[in-house]
């Protein structure tokens, strides 16, 4: 489960505290507290300061680029996944660098990559061989994606690199046995992703594995992207050893250190207001259907699958006070929860779910045709429309809607 943060003002809200906050704006809605996101920012500015390392925004976590602005001082610029996360970085943070992995490129899709991208991180030799040379011809910078078969992953597989069979980056076997000397020599640096929402003793423990098996290769790199799935900014994180690792690989091998955590950048800066539509029970189950949906509005919750801080309540069965909280779709499993509540929603009662900055607004889905909720952002003591859809959105995902 997430962390929730308990900072004002959106500390210990209780349903009143919700209404009064919050009641003006219509629901479902997105809030994202520009100040949270400035603070993570800081604090990833601070890391970045004092060990030299570059940090960048991995845009699948969070992408709002209303926001890029505030969070440009602080950072080096965008990781992006595909082209348009490429274009979307280098047209609204076109001050910072804009690095790029797939796990695999078609040649026209390439082509226009290489119109925006820095860094080009390949995921095999042989994506390497058909397109590294093209890409230095550009002028870009060339990487490829490590295996070091190191799994630190304590849940699914699915979140893991390093698993059996993965797809994602090339192991030292392969390596070796598919590219020669002058097809290494097209690379610039080393990149590997084994993270997910971990902190630094599993970074620690990924490099023992980096070192061992690619030790060789890096004292001719320019630089090393250690990737994402550092939780930097949660409470608790040790950011001390983060930056000795950080130093410790700059001065082993001279090489230029990345970081591209997504989460820490809008970790606990977003919520997800909803209201309670109505009640139902079935057995011993209490039902509260919301006119937000877990499958459309907060997929994370489903695929990781987690369980969101609610204001107000506690997650789990405890108490007399257990409800259900879902959403209005026809997917039998579209359900956000248990939780216990001191007092129980009742109908046209707001909720608001905590740590809905990531994953969400990226993420989301028009499935059942469940309207994109609106994204409002909190600034300076008062809420201002970052975003508003409609039926077009819809529908224009389907054909060429006339409007």
């Amino acid at each position: 489960m997430r962390i929730n943060d308990t900072r004002p003002p959106f500390a210990r809200i209780s349903g009143r505290d919700a209404e009064a906050l919050f009641g003006s704006l219509p629901t479902p809605c997105y809030v994202i507290d520009k100040e949270k996101i400035i603070e993570n920012c800081n604090i990833l500015g601070g890391v970045s300061r004092r060990t030299g390392a570059k940090i960048l925004l991995a845009q699948k976590a969070f992408s709002n680029f209303g926001l890029y602005p505030a969070m440009a001082p602080f950072l080096a610029g965008t990781e992006a996944s595909g082209l348009f996360e490429a274009r979307l970085g280098r047209e609204e943070m076109p001050s910072g660098e804009v690095h790029v992995f797939c796990a695999a490129y078609s040649e026209a899709e390439l082509k226009q990559i290489l119109k925006y991208a820095d860094h080009i991180v390949f995921n095999s030799p042989s994506q390497l061989k058909k397109f590294g040379a093209a890409a230095k011809k550009a002028g870009k910078s060339v990487g490829l994606r490590i295996n070091p078969e190191c799994s630190t992953q304590r849940g699914h597989a699915v979140y893991d690199p390093c698993a059996p069979g993965s797809r994602l980056g090339v192991t030292r076997a392969a390596l070796d046995r598919e590219l020669s000397t002058d097809e290494l020599a097209l690379l610039d640096g080393l990149h590997f992703h084994t993270l997910c929402e971990q902190d630094s003793a599993d970074l620690e423990t990924t490099l023992c594995a980096v070192y061992e098996k690619f030790g060789d290769l890096l004292p001719g790199m320019k630089w090393l992207n250690m990737g994402g799935g550092h939780h930097i900014t949660r409470p608790g994180y040790d950011i001390p050893r983060l930056e000795r690792l950080v130093t410790e690989a700059k001065t082993r091998f001279g090489v230029q250190v990345y970081l591209e955590p997504g989460e820490a950048c809008a970790l606990n800066a977003g919520f997800l207001l909803a209201r309670v539509l109505d009640v139902t029970k079935n057995g011993r189950t209490t039902n509260v259907i919301i006119d937000a949906s877990a499958a459309c509005h907060m997929p994370d919750v489903l695929e990781m699958p987690y369980t969101p801080p609610l204001f107000g309540a506690e997650a789990g069965k405890r108490g007399k006070n257990a409800r259900r909280i879902g959403g209005p779709t026809c997917l039998a499993g579209d359900v956000i929860g248990d939780y216990s509540f001191e007092y129980p929603p009742a109908e046209g009662d707001l909720l608001v779910f905590g740590d809905m900055a990531i994953y969400t607004t990226c993420k989301n889905n028009t499935f059942n045709g469940m309207p994109l909720p609106a994204i409002w952002v909190w600034e300076n003591g008062g809420f201002k429309k970052l975003a508003s859809f409609g039926y077009n959105d819809f529908k224009q995902r389907l054909g060429n809607a006339k409007k």
